[in-house]
């Protein structure tokens, strides 16, 4: 049983902005399956789009790897001999915590799990990067940068997997769907206080681009393919193919 996210359940007098800590890692499968709308989906998805796109002797990324559910979720389905998944993260709680996961379980592909920023990762043979979650979380100016690395690092007929939570251009239109995604919250038991609290604390590190933006963006460097295959409320994922 999943530890229950509670950390922004009493007032905080000075509120800063969010980081991936301890606390944060302790409760973080709670708090992203109460938070991220159809997040379960995603992860599984990840796996059937590896046990598609993975070829023999490549390696597969998985960027921002907080706890590993994208790891695992590839490692159960890779088919390919030879795979080596790489997994990133720059939260030593969140990578101390994936190590274990991964270690409770066998298989045939291996894994390294590294505690690094995915800006100074190298991307070589890549036939699947995934992104879940995480390029909403850099800088801006670092977003282009890093998809360029990632498109030259993956072999002809790679993937890139890129889930986000999306702004909207049409102003009724995002309030709509900002207000459905903190109803799905208070259905899934947090307070106005844990609502208004982690908004104010995500602010500054969070800066989400629209689908429009990531679709002329992947074009831009050349993948072919470029499609949004899955989508509730303001959160989705896309793929893009080299």
């Amino acid at each position: 049983m999943a530890n229950r996210d509670n950390i922004f359940a009493a007032p905080i007098e000075k509120l800063g902005d969010f980081t991936f800590d301890a606390n944060v890692a302790e409760v973080f499968p709670d708090m992203i399956q109460r938070s991220v709308p159809g997040y379960s989906n995603i992860v599984s998805a990840i796996g059937m789009l590896a046990k598609r796109f993975a070829k023999p002797h490549t390696q597969l990324y998985d960027l921002g790897c907080s706890l590993g559910a994208s790891t695992l979720s590839m490692r159960r389905n890779i088919e390919a001999e030879g795979c080596k998944i790489i997994s990133v993260d720059n939260s030593p709680a969140m990578v101390e915590r994936c190590n274990l996961m991964v270690h409770a379980y066998k298989s045939d592909t291996d894994v390294e799990v590294l505690e690094a920023d995915i800006r100074d990762i190298a991307i070589e043979n890549a036939s699947v990067v995934v992104l879940n979650f995480t390029l909403q979380f850099l800088p801006p100016v670092d977003r282009q940068t890093l998809l360029e690395r990632i498109y030259e690092g993956l072999v002809p007929g790679g993937i890139l997997i890129l889930s986000e939570k999306y702004t909207f251009t049409d102003e009724r239109a995002n309030e709509l769907l900002i207000d459905l995604h903190h109803d799905f919250k208070r259905a899934n038991g947090y307070s106005e206080l844990e609502i208004s609290q982690k908004r104010s604390a995500l602010e500054n590190v969070m800066r989400p681009d629209s689908i429009e933006e990531h679709r002329q963006r992947l074009r831009d460097l050349g993948f072919t393919s470029v499609e949004k295959w899955f989508q509730c409320f303001n959160f989705g994922s896309m793929f893009a193919i080299k």
